[in-house]
């Protein structure tokens, strides 16, 4: 390949890293998984005919990543890599006050950590043809081949995808200003070790989650039951800073200048409905204390073609 089509196609390709990112990540749940299916996107595209699919590249190197992420996941599924309790996936942590552009996408798409864990619950299969339909707008008559199933069954995928991921992923309320109040009186009667304060702020059917690293995921559900765990992080709550966590209020705890843990909230009605906890130290570490952890990027280019309407 010349070297003036090479730098043409890297061009191309460039205007679609931040789209194939953001469908990698929401069938990943994983930073560097995603970035590795991105780049072998990019090696098939370079051994490819460029020209041949120039009219709809943003459409072929979508099914080829998807195709990437398919196997990707049975790969994972078949070497049963992964603990029985679903391990949380990599948190998206920004600004506070939600100016982040990508967390403003992130925020329309509802992607919280929650999202994310339902998703990991799904077979293969369900979880491409609910995020590529559902989030990117993809039809189902394009997701088919990739699945290897008709437009009909591929619709049904995502139908029963869907009803998962409503029946289990509770939906947080969209005033970003009100969850952070919440979160606000959260901490702060954490701080205190105010007990009714904090059963106060919880919603009766709360589900923690807290994944710290080796396999161990830890689940608690009830007020009670987290209200009682959130008394115990008083220690940690005076070094907790706020932050957006994939679109949500949420906190980072630091020691120094090293995050030890990232929490994401899931407000509903002015109650906590959800609390997943990233405390894995070896996901969380920095490299020399100086750049960001591996497993929480500040910016994700979350670019995509405007939703359709579930069918």
């Amino acid at each position: 390949m010349r070297v003036d089509e090479h730098e043409w196609l890297a061009g191309r390709f460039e205007t679609h890293r931040g789209r194939l990112r953001a469908v990698a990540y929401r069938m990943l749940g994983s930073f560097s998984e995603a970035d590795d299916a991105v780049q072998e996107a990019w090696l098939r595209l370079n051994r490819s005919d460029a020209r041949a699919v120039e009219d709809n590249l943003g459409g072929w190197l979508t099914t080829v990543v998807a195709r990437i992420c398919l196997d990707m996941l049975r790969s994972r599924r078949s070497r049963r890599e992964e603990p029985l309790e679903v391990r949380l996936p990599d948190p998206v942590v920004g600004r506070p006050d939600g100016t982040d552009p990508e967390h403003q996408a992130l925020l329309a798409d509802a992607v919280g950590l929650a999202l994310l864990v339902v998703l990991d619950t799904l077979g293969p299969a369900e979880r491409l043809a609910f995020v590529l339909h559902d989030m990117f707008a993809v039809p189902f008559e394009e997701i088919a081949p990739i699945v290897d199933r008709s437009p009909a069954a591929t619709r049904q995928l995502a139908s029963r995808a869907r009803r998962r991921v409503h029946g289990s992923a509770p939906v947080p309320d969209a005033d970003l200003p009100r969850q952070r109040a919440v979160v606000d009186a959260f901490l702060a009667a954490a701080r205190d070790g105010q007990f009714d304060a904090l059963i106060a702020v919880l919603d009766p059917e709360v589900v923690l989650r807290a994944d710290t690293g080796a396999g161990t995921t830890a689940r608690f559900r009830g007020a009670r039951a987290v209200a009682e765990q959130a008394a115990s992080f008083a220690a940690r709550a005076e070094l907790a800073r706020p932050a957006l966590v994939n679109g949500c209020a949420g906190l980072v705890v630091e020691a120094g200048d090293r995050p030890v843990a990232v929490l994401s909230f899931a407000v509903r009605d002015g109650r906590i409905a959800g609390i997943d906890i990233l405390a894995d130290p070896v996901r969380l570490m920095t490299a020399g204390g100086h750049t960001p952890p591996p497993a929480i990027r500040y910016s994700l280019d979350a670019t995509h073609a405007d939703e359709e309407n579930p069918r």
